[in-house]
Parts: C-alpha cells; structure tokens; sequence
C-alpha cells in the first residue's frame, strides 16, 4: 500500500510539474532524410557522405569493409556525370556501349569501376536501382574496393534529368 501511495504522490507531482511549464511548443517537423531529397532541380546537391554510409552499411551486411570518400574520385565520377547529362547519353544508348566498354577494360586490373546510370531523382533510388543491377550490384560488393566518389548532374532538357556516377576504386 505504501508504494502505491508514493507512486500517486510523484504522479500527482508530475502532472502539477507539467501543467505548471503551460502548453508546450509542437515540436518542428524533423527535415526529410538526404537520401529522399529530390535531385531533379537546379542546385539540388548530392549528400556524397550519406551515399557513402548508404552504400558502407550495405557492404557490411555483406561482411565487407566500408568505403572512404576519395576526393579524386568524387571529382571523376563529377566529371563523368556532367558529360553524360551534357551529351544525353543514355538516352541514345551510346552510353551503355561506352560503360562495358570501359567496365571490360577496369575488370581487366579490377582497380577501378565506374557505375553510371540516370534517370533517378534521389538517392534512395539510384541506390536501389544499382543493388538491382546485377553488375552494379557487384561493383558494391566487390571486396576490392575501398574508396569511392559519386557525383550527379542535372540537365532539364534531357530525357532522363539527373545522371549518376560513382567511381570505385581499391
């Protein structure tokens, strides 16, 4: 009896503590993950960091080790975005050519790849795009890697809006 006793009274307590403070604000509404935001616009920027985490997490489900942001790579896969957004590429299918081609070649010493795809608006897609793709899929998991640079470019004009690029490499 006496604990419940003490429990009323700290109840009691709170409550008179509570109505005491007045109404409290509504809280503000937490901001959208990065992941979700929208890379369709001018000046929408890429959360290079959280792709990484994104992707890092992935690889560790996998029993792999996480991937370092490499600012050399990230200003390739930038580099390589823009021309892609510039050209259209994918659009046409030159692209894809382009990409086995140059995948063929970096298989060869498993040093470097690049996955390139457009057409996502954020990176909650693109990212589930890649681990449906089974070769970009295993450009992720590929134990190799250790570093990486992802990039976007928005063209308004093209067929597919925001090109992607991230660039592995050991």
């Amino acid at each position: 009896m006496r604990s419940a006793s003490l429990f009323a009274v700290l109840a009691a307590g709170v409550f008179v503590s509570a109505c005491a403070q007045g109404p409290r604000e509504p809280a503000a509404p937490e901001a959208e993950p990065s992941f979700y935001r929208p890379l369709d616009a001018a000046g929408a920027e890429l959360d290079a960091e959280a792709a990484r985490d994104m992707i890092s997490i992935y690889r560790h489900n996998a029993g792999l080790a996480p991937l370092a942001l490499d600012a050399a790579l990230t200003e390739a896969a930038r580099v390589k975005a823009a021309a892609l957004a510039r050209k259209d590429a994918l659009a046409r299918g030159g692209a894809k050519k382009a990409q086995e081609d140059d995948l063929s070649r970096r298989e060869s010493r498993a040093a470097r790849a690049d996955i390139v795809s457009a057409g996502y608006r954020t990176l909650a897609e693109a990212f589930s795009g890649w681990r449906q793709s089974p070769p970009d899929n295993a450009k992720l998991l590929n134990r190799r890697f250790a570093r990486m640079g992802v990039a976007t470019a928005f063209a308004p004009g093209s067929k597919y809006k925001v090109y992607w690029t991230v660039t592995l490499a050991e």
